[in-house]
C-alpha cells in the first residue's frame, strides 16, 4: 500500500509536468432537462408603403370634342371635385400637352394619368410613347373607344384599360400592348350593348365613378409585381355593367372547386372566368390547374379565392 505522503509527491510532480498556467478542466455540469429556450423576438412588421404624390390627370376630347366628347368635361369636373389636378384638352394640341406633362414630371415627379376619348384615346398613347423616350413612367392610361389608328401600349405604361366598341367606325381601336409588355392590361369590348355608341360611351356615370375611385386608390396601393399580371380581354355581355378590373391573376384550383364557386368566392361574374380561361361555365376543373381571375388595383389574397377549404389531415 502506497504511503499517503508519496501520493502527494507524485501528484505534485504530475502538475509540474503539465507546465505553468495550464488549467485543469472540471467535469461539465449536466444541463437540466426540460429547460425551454428563450423566446425569439417576433419579426418586425414591414414598413408601411409611402403614398405617392397625388397624380396629375390629363384628359383629351375627340374630334369636335366640345360637341361629341362632353363626357370628358363631366369627368374632369368629378375628378377636380375629388381633389385632383385634372384638366381636359383638345387632341389637336396633343404633343404640346405631352411636352408640358414631361416637363412637369421632371420638375416635380408625380404619377401621370392619361384619359382620352376617340382621337383623345390615340393622343393618350402618343404621349405615353413620348414619355417612354424620356424614361418617364405613365401610371395609368384609359382609352375610351379610341381611333383605329391608335398605336400599341408602350412598355413604360404601368396600367392600361381600353373600353371600346369593336364595330365602331369612329372609334373601335382594339389597342394591344407591344411585345414584352409586363404591365397591367384590361380590354373591354362593349359592342353587344345596343345602348352604347361612340358618342355616349364616354358619358357613362358608372364608368366615371369607377375611374374616380381607381385614381383615388392609385397613390395608396402597395407595389404589385408585374410578373404575375395576366392581361384581360373581354367581350362584355349585353346589358351588363362594365367593371374595370386592373388585370388578372392566376390562382390554383383545389379539390371541389368549380368556376361558379371560384367566381362567388372572388365576387366576380361567372362569365369573366369562362372567357378568361376559354372554358364553358360548367367546365370540370382539376385540382392543381390554374384559373385566371380578374382583380382590382389591390389584388385579393390567393387563399381568398378558394371556395372549398382544404381537406382535413388524417391523424
Amino acid at each position: 500500500m502506497l504511503d499517503p505522503r508519496r501520493i502527494v509527491v507524485l501528484a505534485a510532480i504530475a502538475l509540474l509536468a503539465l507546465g505553468p498556467g495550464t488549467a485543469v478542466a472540471s467535469p461539465a455540469k449536466p444541463k437540466p432537462s426540460g429547460v425551454a429556450r428563450a423566446a425569439q423576438p417576433p419579426p418586425l412588421p414591414p414598413a408601411p408603403v409611402e403614398p405617392l404624390p397625388p397624380p396629375k390627370i390629363y384628359l383629351f376630347r375627340g374630334a369636335m370634342g366640345p360637341i361629341f366628347s362632353t363626357g370628358m368635361d363631366r369627368l374632369e369636373e368629378k375628378l377636380t371635385k375629388a381633389g385632383f389636378s385634372a384638366n381636359v384638352y383638345e387632341f389637336t394640341i396633343c404633343r404640346w400637352i405631352g411636352d408640358r406633362a414631361i416637363a412637369s414630371y421632371k420638375e416635380s415627379p408625380a404619377p401621370i394619368v392619361l384619359i382620352g376619348h376617340s382621337m383623345g384615346g390615340l393622343c393618350s398613347v402618343v404621349i405615353s410613347e413620348m414619355a417612354a423616350k424620356e424614361n418617364i413612367p405613365i401610371s395609368l392610361v384609359i382609352a375610351i373607344d379610341p381611333a383605329h389608328a391608335t398605336g400599341d401600349v408602350p412598355l413604360n405604361v404601368e396600367r392600361f384599360i381600353n373600353i371600346f366598341l369593336s364595330d365602331s367606325v369612329l372609334g373601335g381601336g382594339d389597342v394591344v400592348a407591344v411585345p414584352g409588355y409586363r404591365g397591367h392590361y384590361a380590354s373591354y369590348d362593349l359592342k353587344e350593348n345596343a345602348r352604347v355608341s361612340h358618342i355616349n360611351i364616354e358619358k357613362s356615370d358608372e364608368i366615371h365613378r369607377q375611374i374616380v375611385e381607381m385614381v383615388t386608390r392609385l397613390p395608396r396601393i402597395p407595389p404589385q409585381t408585374q410578373t404575375d399580371a395576366v392581361p384581360l380581354r373581354y367581350l362584355v355581355p349585353a346589358d351588363t355593367l362594365v367593371e374595370l378590373w386592373d388585370s388578372g391573376v392566376r390562382l390554383p384550383v383545389r379539390r371541389g372547386d368549380t368556376l361558379e364557386s371560384i367566381a362567388a368566392a372572388n365576387r366576380v361574374p361567372l362569365w369573366t372566368l369562362a372567357q378568361s380561361n376559354s372554358l364553358p361555365e360548367n367546365a370540370q376543373l382539376t385540382p392543381g390547374q390554374t384559373i385566371i381571375v380578374p382583380r382590382h388595383l389591390s389584388p385579393p389574397e390567393p387563399t381568398a379565392a378558394m371556395a372549398t377549404p382544404p381537406p382535413a389531415q388524417r391523424k
